[in-house]
């Protein structure tokens, strides 16, 4: 297992030696240099903690995805969510806000952070608004499933599995939670929430439809089984969940420092790690093997994508969101074991084949 993050702690000697080096440069003092590297640290470890429920979503799409594009999500899509979500992406903020184009916006980062940090929190809203109704749906649409047979939290999933024949009711859902947050921001801003919101939630449609339609193209080609977002539909899905969960981190390393290179440094090494986490996950097949992991980190998804929404009006610390979902996922893995245990070993393997 530990071949699987060789990569990842190569990758952390790499950026600790950017930081080292950014930061002599910068200050010409060892002790400002350490200081920046600490927070390089704190930043790495604050992305892997707040991530795990992440790997574990990765990692059940993509054991249904078939190996090409497995390769290309862990290969590109690692590219995309470290440079495009940990760089671009707070840079196409600023320069969106403030009306400028990204090459200012890049110089506004390294010559006036303070003012970039500001502009990027006065897009708090909006973000709030569609990240969070992104991993709402998200989490949703897995429980609200009439075929899902396996249930954690018996007397709330089976309930949600029972609505799930209510066409678009974790939509109805969604929206009604959408509307109660919008009634306690001011006019401009309970526009802006509810705009972003209902595009997250079209994003996410859109995104499911896309998996469709190639799913059904596949199938159609091969003659075979259905593959669940399998090819580029499934790329595309990972992709944008992956930026969704990274919303909250990036606006939240503005607590630590509100400097552009040192925020990349440290919430890209979380990135890396959350890979390789993601790729144990699937070759060891920990997804069948713990029978409730799974549900646990949706339910953290759901819960994440509610502290997004409702930290369009109140200041959540990252702590908190961070122990939500830890507790969850540790809950699930809890009882996961637990279920384990009491069954003999021809019985795991049925369940397993089963799952």
């Amino acid at each position: 297992m530990l071949n699987q993050f060789k990569g990842s702690f190569l990758f952390t000697l790499a950026c600790l030696a950017l930081a080292v080096a950014y930061g002599w440069w910068q200050t010409h003092s060892a002790s400002a240099t350490l200081s920046l590297v600490w927070i390089v640290v704190v930043l790495s470890v604050l992305e892997i903690s707040l991530s795990f429920d992440n790997a574990v979503v990765n990692a059940t799409v993509l054991q249904e995805m078939d190996d090409v594009w497995r390769r290309r999500f862990l290969t590109w899509g690692m590219v995309i969510a470290v440079f495009g979500m940990r760089i671009v992406f707070p840079l196409a903020i600023v320069a969106i806000a403030a009306g400028i184009g990204p090459v200012e916006a890049l110089h506004l980062s390294l010559r006036d952070p303070r003012r970039y940090e500001e502009i990027v929190s006065g897009a708090h809203i909006g973000i709030a608004g569609f990240g969070g109704a992104f991993l709402a749906m998200v989490g949703l649409s897995f429980f609200f499933d009439d075929e899902k047979d396996v249930h954690w939290i018996d007397w709330i999933e089976e309930k949600l599995a029972l609505f799930s024949n209510v066409k678009a009711a974790e939509i109805a859902l969604l929206l009604l939670a959408l509307w109660g947050v919008s009634l306690l921001l001011p006019v401009d801003g309970a526009l802006t929430f509810m705009v972003s919101g209902a595009l997250g939630i079209v994003a996410f449609i859109a995104v499911e439809a896309i998996g469709t339609i190639l799913e059904m193209r596949e199938e159609a080609q091969k003659a075979a089984g259905a593959m669940v977002r399998s090819g580029l539909g499934g790329f595309l899905y990972l992709n944008v969940l992956d930026a969704s969960f990274s919303f909250d981190g990036v606006i939240g390393a503005f607590a630590l420092s509100n400097n552009m290179i040192v925020i990349a440094l440290g919430l890209s090494i979380g990135a890396m790690f959350v890979r390789s986490m993601t790729i144990v996950l699937v070759e060891r097949g920990t997804l069948s093997e713990y029978r409730y992991l799974e549900h646990g980190a949706f339910w953290a998804i759901i819960a994440l994508g509610g502290i997004m929404l409702a930290s369009a009006r109140f200041e959540i610390p990252e702590t908190v969101t961070g122990l939500i979902g830890a507790v969850l996922i540790g809950a699930s893995l809890y009882w996961s074991v637990r279920h384990k245990r009491k069954l003999p070993d021809g019985e795991i393997e049925a369940a397993v084949r089963a799952d």
